[in-house]
């Protein structure tokens, strides 16, 4: 499956006026399938296929992150003028139900947007009119990597595939 990252526009304003950027929205790595040639690396039980990895280094040598299917598998599409993004919580695909998701905002094909909210204001619409009760939808902003850790040996997606994500466990 091909890596195709549905596209966002976003506006940034200052005393000047506003101006548009075009942007796109990825998928965190955790919710990507990890195989090796179409066999999948994780196995029912959360763990890693002895099959393919011996230990966590082994299966970034040996398996890969799949591109996502955005709106088929994971419910994730944006609206008609690029500018939203609609998320599904609960998506039946061909392969099985998937359950929520979490995304990025892109600068370019490999890097995250940096977003420089020093003295600045960030403002966002959210509808939650069709949000079912006891389900959380957030937005928040973590520090990370802007190529998702990329290295080149025991990382080479990054960012473009949704990887380098960092909370409060980092």
């Amino acid at each position: 499956q091909p890596e195709v990252h549905p596209e966002l526009w976003l506006q940034e304003c200052t005393a000047r006026g506003c101006e548009k950027h075009n942007r796109s929205i990825v998928l965190d790595a955790n919710w990507r399938w990890v195989n090796k040639g179409g066999q999948n690396c994780y196995t029912d039980q959360d763990t890693w296929d002895p099959t393919f990895c011996s230990d966590p280094a082994a299966c970034a040598l040996t398996c890969a992150l799949e591109g996502a299917d955005y709106e088929s598998t994971y419910g994730v599409t944006t609206d008609k003028s690029n500018d939203g993004v609609n998320l599904t919580f609960v998506t039946k695909g061909s392969y099985g139900t998937n359950y929520g998701s979490r995304l990025y905002v892109m600068d370019s094909e490999d890097t995250y947007s940096m977003f420089k909210l020093k003295n600045r204001e960030f403002t966002f619409d959210v509808d939650v009119s069709s949000l079912p009760c006891g389900l959380n939808g957030a937005v928040y902003f973590v520090e990370m990597d802007s190529h998702g850790d990329l290295d080149g040996q025991g990382n080479t997606a990054g960012a473009k595939y949704g990887t380098g994500y960092c909370d409060a466990q980092c």
